[in-house]
């Protein structure tokens, strides 16, 4: 079986803890990732920090007083802390393993303490479709039970589904047929003070990109619906395709979930995680 050296990235996007949030995001935003390993003043691993972390802190609980833009916190109030770790000779296996049984898309790889590089689930995908073509179906991988939300229902709603069900992606569907899809990635935060009142405004910022180009906006969460920022060149696959060009085009248009549909209807959504069970 194949060492994790053989499949990690070995370009690492490193902050420091004690950076604020927009420096974080600013380097997601201008690299495209969507995680960033950050690092204490050694350079030692001490937490990661993903596009689903600032979702999950963009709904602020608490006083009023005690809120704060969240581009102004320090990325070690919102990372995840102790990420798990690997060592680059450990068998690839032993990384699929560990990202089902902890729900991580991602894995620092260490050597003596120093970041050498990160195995993550694109990673994977690129190595399914090189090594695994024709082993398994879509059908035979994909989940079968698929959230779906109506292009009308409201941002805040959409969030607190993902939220509620611990999901990354939702289809959004127009009478009975799926037309787009949210991702953690089409939303980026929200929560911002309105700086007249200092009240809470639910606002929200999302990227959509127009020639090729990342355009800004930023509207009113209860003026926008999940038809205003999902994508809608709805990538889809059959059930009958093999898995491994589900893997290929995840890799090539940096998806990370398509829908199945046959014939119209939605039977499944196949993601990343679907796709790495079919390596062990």
């Amino acid at each position: 079986m194949m060492k994790i050296e053989e499949v990690m990235n070995e370009e690492v996007i490193l902050a420091e803890e004690n950076e604020q949030v927009s420096h974080a995001r600013n380097l997601m935003l201008k690299h495209g990732y969507s995680r960033i390993l950050v690092v204490d003043q050694e350079g030692k691993p001490v937490g990661i920090l993903t596009e689903k972390d600032l979702i999950r802190k963009m709904r602020a609980n608490g006083p009023q007083w005690k809120r704060r833009p969240i581009d102004k916190i320090s990325i070690r109030r919102v990372m995840t802390s102790n990420p798990i770790t690997i060592t680059p000779f450990r068998e690839l296996r032993e990384a699929v393993e560990l990202m089902i049984k902890n729900d991580i898309s991602s894995i620092p790889v260490v050597d003596e303490n120093e970041v050498v590089g990160i195995v993550t689930k694109s990673d994977l995908m690129d190595f399914y479709s090189q090594k695994f073509t024709g082993k398994w179906k879509v059908s035979q991988l994909m989940t079968g039970d698929v959230t779906t939300v109506n292009e009308n229902h409201s941002i805040g709603h959409v969030i607190s589904i993902m939220e509620d069900q611990k999901i990354g992606k939702v289809v959004v569907m127009r009478d009975n047929e799926p037309v787009g899809i949210i991702t953690s990635a089409n939303i980026s935060f929200a929560n911002v003070e309105d700086p007249g009142t200092g009240v809470s405004v639910e606002k929200i910022a999302f990227l959509h990109k127009i020639d090729g180009q990342e355009k800004r906006n930023v509207r009113e969460v209860s003026m926008l619906t999940a038809g205003d920022i999902m994508t809608n060149h709805l990538i889809k696959i059959g059930s009958d395709e093999d898995a491994a060009s589900a893997a290929d085009v995840m890799v090539k248009k940096d998806v990370s979930g398509i829908p199945v549909v046959d014939e119209n209807e939605l039977v499944g959504i196949i993601t990343k995680t679907d796709i790495i069970r079919g390596i062990q």
